[in-house]
């Protein structure tokens, strides 16, 4: 369609955001992928589907509460798949989509990142933060 009939209209769509941007939609699955549960539950994750209590087990210190809200946002949006599994009684297990598995590779960089700084780490703990 041409809105003359000299000029064709043309119609990208858009496939990039920009985080900088105030109205950028990325700006919220950033703050999905950024949460320190988030992060380490898709790292959870990463070797395949695991129930409720194995992650739970694997995210020492995350409460009930947490974890199930955490699950629940990132199956919102997109980055984990629920399955209930039709045993007696039901089980249910978490497993990365593709657009979860997409985010291990910052995530890793990110949890080895932390993880080479442990030193400091420790040392800004001794210090009271």
């Amino acid at each position: 369609m041409a809105i003359h009939e000299d000029v064709p209209l043309t119609v990208s769509p858009k496939t990039r955001g920009d985080v900088y941007s105030a109205d950028c939609p990325c700006r919220d699955l950033l703050d999905v992928v950024a949460n320190k549960w988030a992060a380490l539950a898709i790292g959870a994750l990463a070797d395949g589907p695991a129930r409720f209590g194995e992650l739970q087990r694997r995210l020492e210190g995350i409460s009930p509460k947490v974890l199930t809200a955490t699950l629940r946002r990132l199956e919102t949006y997109g980055l984990v798949d629920r399955t209930v599994l039709p045993e007696v009684p039901l089980h249910v297990e978490y497993e990365l989509t593709d657009v979860g598995h997409s985010a291990l590779g910052p995530i890793v960089a990110l949890r080895q990142w932390a993880d080479s700084n442990y030193t400091h780490a420790v040392a800004i703990l001794s210090q009271g933060k």
